[in-house]
């Protein structure tokens, strides 16, 4: 008979997703969190409901929480507000205890800016993400690695694909 071979069963990596905290100096305090979701935190199964844990803990805490979300695939967050929107940005302020400002938006608008919320008294920066966005698609260069003659995954609506071809249009 074969007798068997103990082998050792790898650990799985830990992985987490990186987020940016807005932190009060000398003392380190947080008092923002943002978090730009990625497939792995919006895709249906177990990360997800580890990152709504997390989500909630932050809503339930004393700091600010910013969500960026820019992936029209999967679900959106949970929110009670479901506006037909390709994208959003989530911003709860820690006196507003279980409400929030949503600032939804189609690929046919523009990105909105929105205030970075701070502690009182401080003047909240506006934050341009579209700017942002733009000046690293052109510092990066993804014009000459994107083939927009490809489909974006997901589809676009009819209506988008449309108002997209004509915008990529020459002239």
């Amino acid at each position: 008979p074969t007798l068997p071979v103990v082998v050792e069963i790898p650990l799985p990596e830990p992985f987490e997703e990186p987020f940016l905290e807005v932190r009060l100096v000398p003392d380190g305090e947080v008092v923002t969190v943002i978090e730009l979701l990625s497939h792995t935190n919006k895709r249906a199964g177990d990360e997800r409901r580890s990152y709504l844990q997390k989500r909630e803990a932050l809503i339930d805490s004393d700091v600010h929480f910013v969500e960026i979300d820019l992936l029209r695939a999967h679900p959106p967050m949970p929110y009670t507000e479901h506006r037909l929107a390709d994208y959003r940005i989530f911003i709860h302020r820690r006196e507003m205890n279980r409400k929030a400002h949503l600032y939804p938006f189609t690929v046919q608008q523009a990105i909105p800016t929105f205030p970075l919320p701070l502690l009182p008294g401080d003047q909240e920066p506006l934050v341009d993400l579209g700017a942002l966005l733009h000046e690293l698609y052109d510092r990066a260069r993804y014009r000459l690695v994107i083939d927009y003659g490809n489909p974006p995954a997901p589809a676009l609506t009819d209506e988008d694909a449309a108002w997209a071809a004509a915008s990529l249009a020459p002239g």
